[in-house]
């Protein structure tokens, strides 16, 4: 029989951080989650709606949005968590910001409850979420390098493409 080692022991949460992070589950089903469209499955919240006035519902639901952040900061998350909490705001945001495309990306894009559900996470299997956030982001990132490798590529082709082929050079 082998040893399977032991999870490591979630954190201890005092009465107030344990009711602080069931506010800020409330707050992120009433954001992301509130109501059923009917004859679906599908749920949407106040953000999305809200995100449907340019500029103003944008803002808002960046700031619900880092409130969440700042209570996640409070409740000691940490930093590769942390990252990938504003990864998710930064993703809402940026998508969220494209008029049209961007209402619905709203609509699925649920950083609120996602954010909320990685803190839970973390103050219930620290370790666990610590190092699957590290791989996340090390892929995130390879993809990045990868993209902007290829936009060089990309323009170091059309460049020479544009050379081979114009008149003035």
């Amino acid at each position: 029989m082998t040893d399977v080692p032991a999870a490591p022991p979630a954190v201890s949460l005092t009465p107030g951080d344990r009711r602080r992070l069931e506010r800020l589950e409330r707050l992120a089903a009433f954001l992301d989650n509130a109501l059923r469209i009917p004859g679906t499955r599908f749920r949407i919240g106040l953000d999305p709606i809200v995100g449907l006035v340019p500029g103003l519902g944008d803002a808002l639901g960046t700031a619900f949005a880092g409130y969440i952040l700042l209570e996640a900061v409070r409740l000691g998350v940490s930093g590769p968590v942390f990252t990938r909490m504003v990864a998710n705001i930064a993703i809402d945001t940026a998508i969220g910001a494209i008029p049209g495309v961007g209402d619905l990306f709203d609509f699925a894009w649920k950083s609120d409850a996602m954010n909320v559900a990685l803190l839970r996470a973390h103050l219930e299997r620290p370790l666990a979420t610590r190092r699957a956030s590290r791989r996340l982001l090390a892929a995130g990132a390879l993809v990045l390098l990868l993209a902007a490798l290829g936009a060089m590529v990309g323009a170091v082709v059309l460049l020479r493409y544009l050379v081979a082929h114009t008149p003035l050079f």
